[in-house]
């Protein structure tokens, strides 16, 4: 049981980071970060509550939170806070699109990430020893 729970959380943990991390990727190196923005946030949510600055602060911030948290969950380190950090994007997001088109399906990009965040959410660096946290952990441990 230990050893499946061990690859759950390795597999699990990389694919979301893998799915984050090239999304990240796209939007900084290819798309562009202030194209994203205009194209994903100050262009369709110009005419609702939102102030533009806001708007295109998150537009421009939202590549580099992808990038960056997609590529530590891949290493795994810092497991569990950057999980929660892209559970809060996924929240954003969520928003965003029902704020848009109420009735929004979920099911095929939001739903898919978050049921691979759960692992991570929710098992220690115990059940994920292939990570940079277990072996952080390990090397703490040795020297005290």
């Amino acid at each position: 049981m230990k050893l499946t729970l061990r690859w759950l959380t390795l597999f699990t943990r990389v694919m979301v980071g893998l799915l984050f991390g090239m999304s990240g990727y796209y939007k900084v190196f290819i798309l562009t970060a202030p194209v994203h923005a205009r194209m994903f946030f100050t262009g369709p949510y110009a005419n609702n509550w939102m102030p533009h600055w806001l708007l295109l602060v998150t537009g421009l911030v939202i590549p580099f939170v992808e990038l960056a948290c997609g590529w530590l969950l891949v290493v795994g380190l810092f497991r569990r806070p950057v999980a929660i950090v892209l559970g809060f994007l996924l929240l954003l997001v969520t928003y965003g699109h029902e704020l848009k088109q109420p009735v929004f399906d979920i099911s095929t990009i939001i739903l898919p990430r978050v049921l691979l965040l759960i692992p991570t959410w929710i098992f220690s660096v115990d059940a994920d020893p292939y990570s940079l946290d277990a072996l952080l952990a390990s090397r703490k441990a040795a020297r005290s």
